[in-house]
């Protein structure tokens, strides 16, 4: 989540925060900003150079050093495989995959009927052809049809097969896909008289499971009674393509599965060295996690579109080879047989000698295939260590490592707006296409959302400012695409009419961090109008007669949020959201000059937070409601940008922060709700882009610790956790991807841990735009030193500073010419003597500010007015040396 540059603990830090913005005070020398003093190398500790302590922040950079990527080990291999790690050596061999024909598997006489307990109801695919999962399919030969009951984890399901006459059956065979698996099952047979069992299966997870019976049985009627399914993120429920009169032992289909090492995006490219005769076809499934690579991808752009790859890519490889890069959606070969879905976000691939059997005769499931190279053509942002115009660098490797998986994450995201690519319900838009975006996952959406943005968007800022028309363009075009009554959508999909509540209040943040971070004039000017429709039209049409926005007014109750949340009515997160874009609004207004604006929303943010304490505030919990109508609750969202926001003060953000103590910590961090009344087990999910805020909140409440184990909780599970490195869309009980399969395990909206490092614990950040001005307000903690730089459209702002302990604390800061900033360093506790050096010259001589400017605030020494160039304050306690 974005924080808003004049969000923090009260009106004095806004205060310090806006005193350079508008024309800075008298500097502490009396003669204007206060100048970096010339100075001896040897009177000034050294300079941030981004090695210390034999850590080197480009050794932390996760991104492949060129585009063209390889897979780094092999998985494993099944079935007739010869030199699978070839595979890794290009030019060292080929691979070969070998499958004879196969047998015709035993097939009901004809006149065979099925009847099933459900069936699920028809729809079509993107090509228009109807697809039916009635019972039939079970008994039609085909593989490629299937039967699916219509109850999703309800129990038992049956389906029926009836022949005209009496067969002798040595037992059955269950062919299923891969994501609707009978896990427990029963076989009955009958004898003319009655049902008898004939075989039980418990525990299953095989896609073809032969069930042998005791002894052959002749029968005219067989029933499947399924008591269990797989579970998949679309629930459970039964999906049987064939049941074969018969026991047909599988032959497994020869395949080799690689490792990337790490998630990676782009276009898999597969050099086919020759194949014998036929076209025998390959079949590619992706994953992001081993767990959830089955012999289809985790997921794949054409199940969100009827389904046409069926869980895989395909591909018929011609006798002389070919070189086949997946770069495009759709058929290759007949115009509707041989389906590639293009672009994937994974970290194994799996190649398979197989063929789907819609797909002949263009492509068979037999015959030899030899595998050259396998690799990938990374489209994401290429963050090689040359690129990085910003870094981070801590005494804690934990903490570095994080910083840049983060990076890293934020990078495979930042990519081209194709047709191809995107979320393909209705989201493709000309008005995009070709544009650099921040998407918000690698594999999926595959969308620009503004939410998002909130947290991507400033993780893009701190590394990579070279690319921040990716913000940019997303943020104009939602802008363009207002609706007449003054509503910004969330994002393209759905023809840009997804309806959310709180992604326009994201927007208005959005714009105003954009706008410090690179100080574009001719956007403000542009969309100021925008800004001003949405918050003077839109939300007042939805705000009640207590000054709250209230979810349901002027049709809006079914409206979603960032999470597609039921919440209805005065809802805490809405209404601190509105509170930080309304502050964000007015310091934008101040800044192109519109000063009536600037004081009116200004006066409606402090109107709103008011009215936010009188009637969201639940002193029994001493946090903040999620609702104020319905079941009690308590949410992360709320009470954290409540705090971030300013709308709590010291005593109430304290509060909230130990009730979230007290109830959400998990072993992979906060939830983000505090019980589960909202849905099933609510109070075990976690979102890192609603724990962004908390942790900003926990920085910025003196919790800087307490902040830095919430930060290991959350971003060390993921690290630790298939697939490593980057970060999760969401996790769920027990620490699982909160969606299963589905789940984006790259996910832009999930890299605040950057920000929160380089703007909170190092401290540094913009205070206007353009970085005209800046803060440094270290919060170290017990972190021992920390530096980084943040770039600026003025060149870089460099941070060092040393934390020994005993109230000591060196920084050092050197600013861009064209800046001027504050420092606010942590001094000892009230009661301990201490001095306070700036640039070798006292600054507070133990009893009071000894230069023009500096004062004490909550436990820090501030000094405004820092002009350009090396600028060292040093903490001495009484006593220390």
């Amino acid at each position: 989540m974005s924080v808003s540059e004049n969000a923090g603990t009260g009106p004095e830090r806004r205060a310090v925060l806006k005193a350079g913005i508008g024309g800075a005070a008298l500097a502490v020398t009396g003669l204007g900003t206060v100048a970096a003093r010339p100075a001896s190398a040897a009177e000034l500790p050294p300079l941030a150079a981004g090695r210390r302590d034999g850590k080197d922040w480009r050794s932390y950079v996760r991104a492949p050093a060129g585009r063209t990527v390889r897979p780094v080990r092999v998985v494993s291999s099944t079935g007739d495989v010869t030199d699978a790690d070839a595979l890794l050596k290009p030019g060292g061999g080929v691979t070969v995959l070998t499958r004879p024909a196969p047998v015709a598997p035993p097939a009901w006489p004809q006149g065979t009927t099925a009847a099933a307990s459900s069936t699920h109801a028809p729809n079509s695919g993107d090509d228009g052809t109807p697809r039916t999962y009635d019972a039939s399919n079970a008994i039609d030969g085909d593989p490629g049809t299937f039967w699916n009951d219509d109850t999703i984890g309800v129990y038992p399901d049956t389906l029926t097969i009836t022949a005209p006459q009496a067969v002798s059956l040595p037992g059955v065979t269950l062919l299923s896909g891969s994501d609707g698996v009978p896990t427990d099952f029963t076989v009955d047979t009958w004898d003319g008289t009655a049902w008898r069992t004939a075989a039980t299966v418990t525990g299953n997870s095989d896609v073809q499971r032969p069930v042998p019976f005791a002894s052959p049985v002749s029968t005219t009627r067989v029933r499947i009674t399924v008591t269990g399914d797989q579970q998949t993120s679309a629930g459970e429920f039964t999906r049987v393509n064939e049941v074969y009169p018969g026991v047909v032992d599988p032959v497994a289909a020869p395949g080799v599965l690689v490792d990337f090492g790490q998630v990676v995006v782009g276009f898999p490219t597969v050099r086919f060295a020759w194949a014998s005769s036929g076209n025998p076809g390959v079949r590619l499934a992706f994953s992001e996690t081993l767990e959830y690579l089955t012999d289809r991808s985790d997921f794949t752009r054409s199940d969100q579109s009827g389904g046409q790859g069926q869980g895989t890519d395909q591909f018929a490889v011609p006798s002389a080879g070919a070189t086949w890069t997946d770069d495009r959606r759709g058929y290759r070969s007949g115009g509707n047989q041989v389906y590639a879905d293009g672009l994937h976000g994974f970290r194994y691939l799996r190649i398979t000698l197989d063929a789907l059997a819609a797909d002949a005769p263009a492509a068979r499931a037999w015959g030899k295939v030899a595998v050259d190279t396998v690799s990938l053509d990374f489209t994401g942002y290429l963050g090689t260590p040359d690129t990085f115009a910003g870094w981070f660098l801590s005494s804690d490797d934990d903490l570095n490592r994080y910083w840049y998986g983060a990076a890293y994450t934020n990078e495979l995201v930042t990519d081209t707006f194709r047709t191809d690519d995107v979320d393909p319900r209705g989201a493709d838009s000309p008005t995009l296409d070709g544009k650099l975006v921040l998407h918000d996952g690698a594999k999926r959406d595959r969308d620009p959302y503004v939410g998002d943005l909130a947290v991507s968007a400033r993780t893009l800022y701190l590394t990579h400012p070279d690319a921040s028309a990716a913000a940019r363009d997303v943020l104009a075009d939602l802008a363009d695409h207002q609706r007449d009554d003054g509503w910004i959508p969330p994002a393209s999909i759905n023809g840009y009419t997804l309806p959310l509540f709180d992604y326009p209040l994201w927007w208005v943040t959005c714009s105003w961090d954009y706008l410090l971070h690179t100080g574009d004039h001719d956007y403000a000017t542009r969309y100021y109008p925008a800004l001003g429709k949405l918050l003077d039209s839109w939300y007042p049409s939805v705000t009640d007669g207590d000054g709250l926005l209230n979810k349901g007014l002027n049709g809006t109750s079914g409206y979603g949020d960032y999470a597609f949340l039921p919440r209805s009515g005065q809802i805490t997160y809405y209404n601190a959201n509105y509170v930080q874009a309304l502050n964000d609004a007015a310091a934008l207004a101040g800044w192109l000059g519109h000063t009536a604006d600037a004081d009116r929303w200004t006066a409606r943010a402090r109107s709103v937070a008011d009215a936010i304490n009188a009637h969201l505030w639940d002193a029994s919990a001493g946090a903040y409601l999620d609702s104020a109508t319905g079941d009690v609750r308590h949410a992360q969202d709320g009470n954290s940008i409540a705090i971030t926001a300013g709308v709590a003060d010291p005593t109430r953000a304290a509060s909230a922060l130990a009730h979230l103590d007290a109830t959400t910590k998990l072993p992979y961090g906060n939830a983000f709700m505090d019980n589960d009344t909202i849905f099933a087990d609510a109070s075990k999910r976690v979102y890192a882009f609603t724990s962004y805020p908390e942790l900003v909140a926990r920085f910025r409440s003196g919790q800087a610790d307490s902040a830095v184990d919430q930060i290991k909780r959350t971003y060390g599970w993921m690290d630790a956790h298939d697939p490593g490195t980057t970060n999760w869309e969401g996790i769920g009980p027990d620490g699982t991807p909160y969606e299963q399969a589905y789940t984006s395990m790259a996910h832009g909206w999930s890299t605040g841990v950057l920000p929160a490092l380089t703007r909170d614990l190092l401290g540094a950040e913009p205070t206007a735009p353009g970085f005209t001005t800046w803060q440094v307000t270290p919060h170290p903690g017990t972190v021992a030193w920390a530096q980084g730089r943040l770039p600026t459209p003025h060149g870089p702002l460099t941070v060092s500073w040393d934390n020994p302990g005993s109230g000591a604390f060196t920084l050092d800061v050197d600013a861009p010419h064209g800046t001027t900033g504050t420092v606010a360093v942590p001094v000892p506790a009230a009661g301990q003597r201490f001095t306070v050096r700036l640039d070798g010259r006292t600054a507070w001589d133990g009893t009071r500010a000894a230069v023009r400017g500096a004062r004490l605030d909550d436990g820090r020494l501030l000094l405004p007015d820092l002009g350009p160039g090396r600028h060292t304050v040093t903490v001495h306690p009484a006593g220390h040396r």
